[in-house]
This record gives C-alpha cells, sequence and structure tokens, in this order.
C-alpha cells in the first residue's frame, strides 16, 4: 500500500508563523500622518465638497433640472427650479436653481451628481473637511456652494450678453460680462426695486 500523507501536526511553529507579521511591522517605519498640523495634499480628481458654477460672465450654469437629485442615491440634494425673466435673469436658458441644498450628513461624495448635470454646473472640489457639530449645519446652501467671482464677472441677476443665445453660452463664445454689465434687481431674494427720482 503506497504511504498515506502524513497530517501537520499542531506544533509550536504554527503560532510563531501566526505572529510573523506582527513581528515584521514592528521594525517598520510608522505612517502616521500629522493631522491637522499637516494636511496631505489630495488627488487631482478627489471627490470633496460641491461647488456650483458661473459662465464666464457671472450668470450661473445651473438650470434647475433636478437630475442631480434624481441620481443621488442617498437623497441628500434638494433642488427648486424657478422661470428666468428678462428683468430678473440668473442664468442663459429660460430656468435656474431658486433653491439649492445639499444635506452633507446623508451624502456620501460618490459623484453620481456631477454626472448627471447637463451643463456642468455641479462639480466637486478638493475641500474635505465637513464636520461639524450641527446636523444643521451640514446642510449646505446655494449662497455656501456658489462659485465666487472672478475677474470679467458680474453678480447675478443681469442680463445676458447682447447678441448671445443659451447655445452661444455653451459652445463658449461668451468669456466674460459685456460692458456696462449692471447687476438686476433680485425681486425672488427680496430685492425693492429703486423709486425713480430717490435719493440714493
Amino acid at each position: 500500500m503506497a504511504d498515506e500523507p502524513k497530517e501537520t501536526k499542531p506544533g509550536f511553529q504554527n503560532p510563531v508563523a501566526g505572529f510573523g507579521v506582527t513581528f515584521k511591522a514592528m521594525f517598520k517605519k510608522r505612517l502616521t500622518e500629522q493631522y491637522p498640523e499637516q494636511q496631505k495634499t489630495t488627488a487631482p480628481r478627489f471627490h470633496g465638497r460641491h461647488q456650483l458654477n458661473r459662465h464666464p460672465d457671472g450668470l450661473e450654469k445651473c438650470i434647475g433640472c433636478e437630475l442631480c437629485a434624481w441620481a443621488c442615491p442617498a437623497d441628500a440634494i434638494y433642488v427648486e427650479g424657478a422661470d428666468n425673466t428678462d428683468e430678473e435673469r440668473y442664468s442663459p436658458g429660460e430656468r435656474y436653481g431658486r433653491v439649492y441644498q445639499i444635506n452633507y450628513a446623508r451624502c456620501i461624495l460618490c459623484g453620481l451628481c456631477i454626472e448627471a448635470c447637463p451643463t456642468r454646473a455641479l462639480t466637486m472640489t478638493n475641500e474635505f473637511e465637513l464636520a461639524d457639530s450641527s446636523r444643521a449645519n451640514l446642510i449646505y446652501t446655494k449662497e455656501q456652494l456658489l462659485a465666487g467671482l472672478e475677474e470679467g464677472m458680474v453678480d447675478t441677476p443681469h442680463a445676458i450678453y447682447p447678441g448671445m443665445d443659451e447655445q452661444d453660452y455653451y459652445r463658449g463664445l461668451v468669456t466674460e460680462a459685456a460692458p456696462g454689465t449692471e447687476p438686476q434687481v433680485a425681486v425672488s431674494k427680496g430685492e425693492k426695486p429703486q423709486e425713480e427720482g430717490a435719493d440714493a
């Protein structure tokens, strides 16, 4: 008869082999990061806090379509759209995002919302410090998410660039605000038109 394979005898060497990984790690250099004193640089495409972008003249890219809210698996985004008018215009199209909120107590920073956005209005920054002591403070509003004004931009609401239409904005033909562009009265935000002849 052929010799049967010998069974491995549980002995002294098995526990020692199990601690092999532990013994190797004891002599390796520690990888402790001194956060927050020394912040590590994030990857270029890191998924951090969201940002609502503007066109080069200052008009908002968000058209209030709510596709980002529908795509969000955590139901963390709330959007209310409203119609633009010639007297109060926030975006080049027919509609804009009147209310925009992201609840970072729910958000899992997956990035599905930015994939769903048809106008590239919503992107993600490298900012990752979102912790807070209050749940209410974790609900970011449109004012907190909207990108700041850069050189050549005029704050919304204001008229569309003369001679341009919505498609020209998305083709990149508008590079800055038209000369003489002035902000319109934001009636939807509670501003009242200044009466003619009233003291400034």
